[in-house]
């Protein structure tokens, strides 16, 4: 591998790393899907270990293969043009000087890194040498229903490994369904995405989708009812509701929001039902004020 000599406090790099990832909203560990594995360098076939795998799964990639320069210089392939390489750090080990009173050298092991690339940021690779990252997906049939039987349905596409909506160009996309941990998380991030795509002018015209401030309180409200409207699905689907994100930051910013309001819950879960019921095509239903309550 090629070792950079360029003086820099690795630490601070290994920090610095995570901190950009977690300021993007990415929690390696929280994510639904795989990509292709542990991290593993494609040349040797060895998993990356201890930090190195925090750092590079957290990138996001399709696949977690990885090369150095001169490893992917040995494939015949090339780096991208823009694409920058990442961090890989180990320990190296060096002599101490020997002490006067003749004691042997110690040995002195210090951090350093390396730069790697994912094998999606290079190009002449070949195939053959390429892994399949495709696991089996039974799909779940009540589900399927559900997405299937959707009055006016998004176009649904599996490119790259974002899960979103875009409001815009009225798509919904998803990470290949052979690369999430199981099918249920599947169903769920899928479930969420098609609560976004109701709030589009031609569906219900929700105001907080509509918000082109990217107001805090318009995103907070939007999500919430994504959120909800999804684990509504997963009931009617019959499945176990796995999407719904439990890491500690995102329950602490939702107990701040709910005391500050206590009127959000119910606004986001009557909307979120609006929401299930668009998808579900269920006629609403007019109540009498007195049988509501």
């Amino acid at each position: 591998f090629m070792e950079t000599t360029r003086k820099r406090d690795v630490y601070q790099i290994v920090t610095d790393r995570i901190i950009a990832q977690l300021e993007k909203g990415v929690v390696s560990w929280k994510q639904n899907w795989r990509k292709a594995g542990a991290p593993m360098n494609l040349s040797t076939g060895k998993s990356y270990r201890g930090i190195n795998v925090l750092l590079l799964a957290s990138l996001g990639f399709e696949q977690n293969c990885f090369l150095t320069l001169n490893q992917l210089m040995e494939f015949g392939g090339t780096v991208k043009n823009g694409e920058k390489p990442s961090p890989v750090v180990y320990w190296k080990t060096f002599d101490r000087e020997v002490k006067e009173n003749g004691d042997q050298p110690k040995r002195k092991p210090v951090l350093r890194y390396y730069s790697v690339y994912n094998i999606t940021q290079c190009e002449g690779i070949p195939q053959k040498d390429v892994p399949n990252p495709v696991k089996d997906f039974n799909p779940i049939q009540s589900c399927e229903d559900i997405v299937a039987n959707m009055t006016d349905r998004p176009e649904i596409a599996h490119n790259g490994n974002e899960a979103f909506y875009s409001p815009k160009l009225d798509f919904v996309n998803m990470p290949p369904k052979e690369y999430f941990n199981d099918e249920e998380s599947y169903y769920g991030t899928l479930f969420h995405e098609l609560i976004h795509s109701t709030g589009h002018p031609k569906r219900l015209s929700r105001k907080e989708l509509a918000d082109e401030t990217d107001s805090r309180e318009s995103y907070s409200a939007e999500e919430l009812i994504a959120e909800l409207g999804a684990c509504f699905l997963s009931a009617y689907g019959r499945i176990e509701v796995k999407h719904f994100k439990n890491n500690v930051s995102y329950i602490q910013f939702w107990l701040k929001e709910l005391r500050n309001d206590n009127r959000v819950i119910v606004y986001a879960s009557t909307h979120a039902q609006k929401a299930v019921d668009f998808i579900l095509g269920i006629k609403p239903v007019t109540v009498a004020k007195e049988d509501a309550l």
